[in-house]
């Protein structure tokens, strides 16, 4: 069946004399807000916070940044557990500027190790929180980001994943950011196929469930047109990358 779960984050803001990068609001009230969720029948929440990656050169995302987005997550992960609700944590790196891959992994290790950090401060239960992170990417702006293939995008994620992610999580549910619905899925596809592949002593052997939790790549294409009023086609569509979401979850390209 269906599991319903809530948006608890509030709204962004810009960080005082940062003004590139952004806090997060919302945890005033927010026990309140998700026992009266928790009551009307949710069962999760999520929280998403915005990371900046720049080069190092240009300096992003600041320590300051990193440790207001990792303190944000722990309080509000400790406090959706206290409402009875598991609570998604969900970094989201952004990729619209200049860091190479080597870069955004550095930044992706480094702020989910914090969140971690905070997390277990708050004394919250690992085996009963999610983590939806982004994938490591090249930015945008990188000149060379061509050269990059799902395989690396595979293995740089794994390797974040192996670092930074403590074994008793459960489970690793990917956002697709602005990712098109079929890069998502490879890269979900090739990094499940690295690790199917992977025996110990590979480190890779021992990842949680890598699985997805995608909005637009999965319901982007059904929506257009379903505001077309396209019904069945939207069906279709929904039908269609739905599969390719499970199957990408088990490590086979299709579609």
């Amino acid at each position: 069946g269906i599991i319903p779960g809530v948006r608890a984050n509030g709204e962004l803001m810009p960080i005082p004399n940062s003004p590139s990068e952004f806090i997060v609001e919302g945890l005033d009230g927010l026990l309140g807000r998700l026992q009266a969720a928790h009551a009307a029948g949710a069962r999760f929440s999520k929280w998403r916070v915005t990371i900046a990656c720049t080069s190092k050169e240009r300096g992003l995302p600041t320590q300051t940044s990193l440790e207001l987005q990792a303190e944000t997550l722990g309080r509000y992960a400790a406090i959706s557990q206290q409402a009875g609700l598991v609570p998604i944590v969900e970094p989201d790196v952004e990729f619209s500027e200049d860091a190479d891959l080597a870069r955004s992994v550095e930044v992706h290790e480094k702020a989910i190790s914090m969140i971690f950090e905070r997390l277990r401060a708050y004394n919250v239960l690992l085996e009963g929180t999610i983590i939806k992170p982004s994938f490591p990417l090249p930015g945008l702006k990188f000149a060379d980001r061509s050269r990059y293939k799902p395989e690396d995008i595979a293995f740089a994620t794994a390797t974040v994943i192996s670092r930074a992610v403590p074994t008793s999580v459960p489970g690793v549910a990917f956002l697709s950011g602005g990712l098109t619905p079929a890069l998502a899925t490879h890269y979900l596809a090739a990094l499940n196929a690295l690790v199917n592949s992977s025996q110990a002593p590979s480190p890779f052997a021992r990842l949680p469930c890598l699985t997805f939790s995608f909005g637009r790549a999965l319901q982007g294409d059904a929506l257009k047109e379903w505001v077309k009023g396209n019904e069945t086609k939207a069906k279709e569509l929904l039908q269609k990358w739905a599969r390719i979401c499970y199957q990408s979850a088990r490590g086979i390209v299709s579609g």
